[in-house]
């Protein structure tokens, strides 16, 4: 039986590609693009840098994981991120949705250690895009800026092959590890992942846990102490 793919061109709760401000932008970001694959491109590159990665910035409720929140802050972690492309792929007609996964992530800071007491990133999130009669998957999490500044390897995106994390960075030290796939979906699986991180990362989804603005110098200070 043929997979359906309505439910991942359709808008959500978080991914609510009906929203004007979402329909406007990817207007805009394919409009000298022919074919999908190159749409989808165009827009995994934007939200890959134009939508800083920031994992303090979690916040605390359902909303803060919408697409429209995310493009209007201007910065997100690896959920929200993906969101925001999943919605714009479905804005200009392109089938996506959100993919899943834990990983062992060796790209982190003193203060995001401290918080979470732990390496593993539980619900890590991605953007599956169904190009060419396949699901290709994308991660736009970390910025370009990002992974200059810690040395990694910036994901690119072809639309023919996934673009998942890497195992290494550019110095060969261990960077990404995925330990166990948690499924596709067409929106976010909210409770699931709110239960998850509760269980491991006790405190974490209180605004007041993390301030959001002291990413930036926390980065900074583990490059430094890298060097």
């Amino acid at each position: 039986m043929t997979e359906s793919l309505e439910p991942y061109l359709q808008p959500g709760p978080c991914v609510n590609s009906d929203a004007p401000q979402i329909i406007a932008l990817a207007n805009s970001l394919v409009k000298s693009q022919q074919s999908d694959q190159d749409k989808a491109i165009a827009l995994y590159y934007h939200v890959r840098d134009a939508i800083r990665y920031n994992p303090y910035a979690m916040g605390n409720g359902r909303d803060d994981w919408r697409a429209t929140q995310v493009l209007e802050a201007g910065e997100g972690w690896c959920i929200p991120k993906a969101v925001l492309l999943a919605a714009l792929c479905r804005a200009v007609g392109i089938p996506a949705r959100l993919g899943f996964a834990d990983v062992v992530n060796h790209l982190s800071t003193e203060r995001l250690r401290q918080t979470l007491k732990t390496d593993v990133f539980y619900y890590h999130g991605y953007c599956a895009i169904f190009l060419n009669g396949r699901w290709v998957k994308s991660t736009p999490a970390f910025n370009l800026t990002l992974c200059e500044k810690f040395g990694l390897h910036p994901l690119e995106f072809d639309g023919v092959n996934d673009s998942l994390y890497h195992e290494f960075d550019q110095a060969g030290n261990r960077h990404m590890e995925y330990i166990n796939d948690r499924g596709e979906y067409a929106d976010v699986p909210y409770e699931d992942i709110v239960e998850v991180f509760k269980e491991h990362y006790p405190g974490m989804l209180n605004a007041a846990a993390v301030d959001a603005a002291q990413w930036d110098a926390d980065v900074e200070r583990e490059v430094l102490q890298q060097s």
